[in-house]
């Protein structure tokens, strides 16, 4: 329910709302923009209504922009495809891989060429989701009859005979490093020679979100007890969520060496994972991918192999742990020196942008207090320096997928000889033309337990967490609210939140 028929009909909404209203930019206006101690804007897209300050309570979205988009010019850097005069719009065809994990990623990146670029779409779906198909056909029936949409199925046979179409313009691709060079570069031997030599069999457009080995970093602080409790199921949710075929799944775990409440949370994330409902690895190769990882870690940090490889880092290793994403429940851990919250942060961000492959999600979980005595301002600069296309703190990255307002990609700068987490990005309902990340934050605790700590949100255990007991039941509602906005359902909605 969250990830597929709720984030798609939450794209329709807030596409509505940003069309209905793109002529003169007024899908801007009000739009609160706050300046960043490097010289950038940042904009707040949630909370942006009543609806968000219910159902989200505590939760804040900022999309920082590149540096020379200033308030005074964010305008003319946002849905620039709208300046063009209507008939000097160049029409193109756009061939749309669809990912074969998350129900709601195939359309919505059809959404992206669509409304974002004026580009008629062919959506070739995944052999492994390609049971949606007989959804997504009736759902998107109007722009399959308008003729801007076509849902067709096949093996990697089809999907290369479209590459290579002379009738493909350009090609969107949600899926893996290895899949995007096969289109670009080529396949075996003779892509890896037109790569090294910069010479790429197909010369189309090719715009990519891609994944990573992303990080969790737990940085040191004065948690209580069921501070523990809560972030390792928070941490295990970051893992465990689709059986770990997630992009954003956290792979690294990052915690305080000298910490004294370190082996504390790494037992409770484990006991989480122990106690988790199966969710057993579906993925072509997910099996493969856990035995390999299981067998370059280093032994000491444990787990239960059946529902989650759990090992250690060993920094003396080949960097294969680093370097490759596993896309499968299994979760690396690794303990890093640091004096204080401060230095600590420092050095995992250091950490992560040297070491860890690809640049699309990493996770901060930290105390109010520890922000506090390092500066807000200090905060936001070392945010800055984590080069990742969005940063979730103390939530999960998933939810800036699942927040369509924000845009969906890697950090930019990466090209097609050295992809990583690929190229553009997806989402982006406000439709800015220059975002460089997206900054989620939620309630380091959950209500009512925030309340005796100060706490002002109203957000209980969330919905995604894999120990909520009523998240279906919860999707099910937010989906339906979303068809149909009512503060009468409101009630419900909160109901089951507290329940699960």
């Amino acid at each position: 329910w969250m990830s597929g028929p709720y984030a798609l009909m939450a794209a329709c909404n807030l596409f509505i709302q940003t069309l209905s209203n793109v002529d003169g930019k007024r899908h801007l206006d009000g739009l609160p923009i706050r300046d960043l101690p490097g010289g950038q804007i940042a904009a707040t897209v949630l909370p942006r209504s009543i609806w968000d300050l219910l159902l989200f309570s505590g939760v804040k979205a900022e999309v920082w922009m590149q540096p020379g988009v200033s308030r005074e010019n964010l305008a003319d850097n946002t849905a620039s495809a709208y300046d063009i005069p209507l008939g000097a719009r160049d029409g193109k065809v756009a061939l749309v891989l669809g990912a074969g994990n998350i129900a709601a990623i195939a359309p919505l990146d059809c959404f992206h060429k669509l409304f974002m670029e004026h580009q008629v779409v062919i959506l070739k779906m995944n052999p492994v989701n390609d049971y949606l198909i007989e959804f997504l056909r009736p759902a998107l029936r109007g722009l399959i009859d308008f003729g801007a949409l076509r849902i067709v199925t096949g093996g990697a046979d089809v999907g290369d005979h479209l590459c290579r179409h002379p009738g493909v313009d350009e090609i969107h691709i949600t899926g893996a490093e290895a899949s995007h060079d096969a289109i670009v570069w080529g396949g075996g031997d003779e892509g890896a020679k037109n790569k090294a030599a910069g010479t790429p069999k197909n010369t189309r457009r090719v715009t990519a979100e891609l994944g990573a080995v992303c990080p969790t970093i737990v940085v040191p602080g004065p948690w209580s007890d069921a501070d523990l409790s809560f972030q390792a199921e928070h941490i295990a949710t970051q893992k465990l969520h689709n059986s770990g075929h997630n992009c954003v799944a956290c792979q690294m775990l990052i915690v305080p060496e000298t910490w004294d409440k370190t082996d504390t949370l790494l037992a409770r994330v484990r006991g989480v994972i122990y106690h988790a409902p199966p969710r057993p690895p579906y993925y072509p190769g997910a099996g493969e991918r856990m035995r390999a990882f299981a067998a370059r870690g280093a032994t000491g940090d444990g787990g239960d192999g059946a529902r989650c490889v759990v090992v250690a880092l060993d920094r003396g290793g080949d960097g294969w742990l680093e370097n490759n994403e596993v896309f499968a429940p299994a979760l690396g851990t690794l303990r890093l020196a640091g004096d204080d919250g401060e230095s600590y942060l420092r050095a995992a961000i250091d950490y992560a942008n040297a070491n860890l492959h690809g640049t699309l999600g990493a996770n901060i979980l930290i105390h109010p207090k520890t922000i506090r005595a390092m500066g807000e301002r200090r905060f936001d600069e070392l945010i800055g320096e984590l080069h990742y296309g969005c940063i979730a703190i103390n939530a999960w990255t998933g939810l800036g997928f699942l927040m369509i307002q924000t845009p969906w990609g890697a950090f930019p700068g990466h090209t097609p000889g050295d992809v990583q987490s690929g190229i553009g990005v997806v989402h982006n309902s406000y439709m800015f033309d220059a975002p460089e990340r997206t900054v989620v934050s939620a309630p380091f605790r959950p209500f009512p337990r925030n309340l005796l700590s100060g706490g002002a949100s109203l957000l209980p255990r969330p919905p995604w967490f894999v120990t909520n007991r009523k998240a279906g039941k919860i999707g099910e509602l937010l989906t339906k609210f979303e068809h149909k906005p009512g503060l009468l359902k409101i009630p419900r909605i909160f109901l089951n939140a507290l329940l699960g």
